[in-house]
């Protein structure tokens, strides 16, 4: 699809405002902007080309999934959280022209718009990591978005209630077997609230709750690479409530009716989720610049070596990492987040206003909710567990969310006297959202771009 060619504007270099286009709406794009519109005022035009018209707070993405928040409560508003200045131009980047200057994208509806720019901030996040695992693409869903989180929710309720309704035992066990690979902080945040969710279910369903088997498999042990603490207390909790974690294994074959694990054990099942991590969206490798780890490869101020209007932050670029020589920082939401808010900032300072910074950070800890009143967390590096780090954890998520914290409040607490609403509302098509896909907040037609193929548990292809 082409569509009609909009030119929304030109640059300072027409004697206009400078231009700021900032690609990508996430952590560091978002705060990229509120930075620089705080420092700028209405000095410089910013432009935000985003293919969603919110910005999304990941880390609560699995409470969606798992039916305890509703998706617009982490789903903050661009144009009612952002300053007057920000103008969000809606649609997806797929054309950078570093010589010119100009950035080209596509709005929803199939027409391409172009505007030229003084500073270039790219922002575009992450997506799925996949691996050449036979029938992965076809028959696994990745975790990056609300239409995955609505899609696996409904998926979930539907597969215990076809469970019931069934006399075939073998159908019943598989259909009650849930697949998570990749214990990272998505993987094991996606298995603590799924099991809690089809437990319950379960057991309305009159299926008892032994009937509910979650594996979460893994090649390394769970929380890998962070305090030893959450990875020990994650693993405990999830072991205590019957999750069987297969650390050291991975999936060697998806088909329609189960996995097939690399140990040689062959798991029936409807739902295969993957979660076993990240890659830069496909724009960075087509803007051909350097890249080290498929990043955008950038110095410490967030500039791009050769091309100082050009600066990348989150996901999407290699920033070295001060306290680790010879390293790059992790791709997380912290990192996005902080890297965001100085790369407004050193806009700014090439603007004018202001002096150029470099990137630096301290740990003051992580934290994982494993649902209930679990959660294990270490602010300022203090170890705790249970009660304790559930309030911290929502402490910490309240305050860091830009918006909608009343009513994510006001959920959380409805959770915690009432059942979870198990409607299954069928808004989100299996083929909707594919794995291999370089935009997962985005739901896809199946007549467009994707053919509609069977997944796991979805005769009809329905989800």
């Amino acid at each position: 699809m082409t569509g009609a060619q909009r030119d929304v504007g030109t640059g300072a270099g027409a004697g206009s405002r400078p231009r700021v286009v900032v690609v990508g709406s996430g952590f560091a794009g978002y705060h990229a902007c509120r930075s620089l519109a705080r420092r700028m005022g209405d000095a410089v035009d910013i432009v935000l080309v985003s293919p969603t018209n919110y910005f999304l707070y990941l880390p609560l993405l699995p409470e969606v999934a798992g039916g305890v928040l509703e998706p617009r409560r982490i789903s903050v508003s661009l144009t009612t959280t952002l300053p007057p200045n920000v103008r969000h131009a809606h649609g997806e980047v797929d054309e950078l022209d570093l010589a010119r200057r100009t950035a080209r994208w596509m709005d929803p509806e199939g027409r391409h718009h172009t505007s030229s720019y003084d500073r270039l901030v790219l922002a575009v996040g992450s997506v799925h990591k996949l691996m050449p695992v036979p029938g992965l693409s076809e028959f696994a869903h990745g975790f990056r978005g609300i239409p995955e989180a609505l899609y696996l929710r409904d998926h979930l309720i539907r597969q215990i209630e076809l469970a019931a309704g069934t006399d075939d035992p073998d159908e019943r066990r598989a259909r009650c077997t849930f697949v998570v690979v990749g214990a990272g902080y998505t993987g094991t945040e996606v298995v603590a609230q799924g099991q809690l969710l089809t437990r319950e279910l379960a057991r309305s369903a009159r299926l008892g709750e032994d009937a509910v088997r979650w594996l979460l498999v893994s090649r390394s042990e769970v929380l890998h690479g962070l305090d030893e603490h959450l990875g020990q207390t994650a693993d405990r909790v999830l072991r205590e409530r019957g999750v069987e974690v297969r650390t050291g294994d991975t999936v060697d074959e998806v088909t329609a009716d189960g996995v097939r694990l690399h140990s040689g054990e062959q798991v029936p099942t409807r739902t295969l989720v993957w979660c076993v991590g990240v890659r830069p969206d496909p724009l960075i490798e087509s803007v051909g610049l350097e890249l080290a780890e498929g990043r955008l490869v950038v110095d410490r101020t967030l500039t791009v070596p050769g091309h100082p209007e050009v600066f990348a932050c989150g996901d999407a670029a290699a920033v070295p990492d001060p306290a680790k020589p010879g390293r790059y920082t992790a791709m997380t939401a912290q990192h996005a987040e902080r890297q965001g808010r100085l790369a407004g900032r050193n806009v700014a300072a090439s603007l004018g206003r202001g002096r150029t910074r470099r990137y630096r950070h301290r740990d003051l800890g992580f934290l994982v909710d494993l649902g209930g009143t679990d959660a294990a967390a270490n602010p300022l590096h203090l170890h705790l567990s249970g009660l304790p780090a559930k309030t911290i954890t929502r402490g910490y998520h309240l305050l860091s969310m830009p918006g909608n914290r009343l009513r994510t409040a006001t959920d959380w607490l409805l959770v915690a006297v009432l059942t979870r609403q198990t409607t299954q509302l069928g808004l989100v098509r299996s083929a909707s959202v594919p794995l291999d896909t370089s935009s997962p907040e985005v739901p896809h037609h199946p007549r467009m771009a994707f053919p509609p193929e069977r997944s796991p548990g979805d005769p009809e292809g329905a989800g």
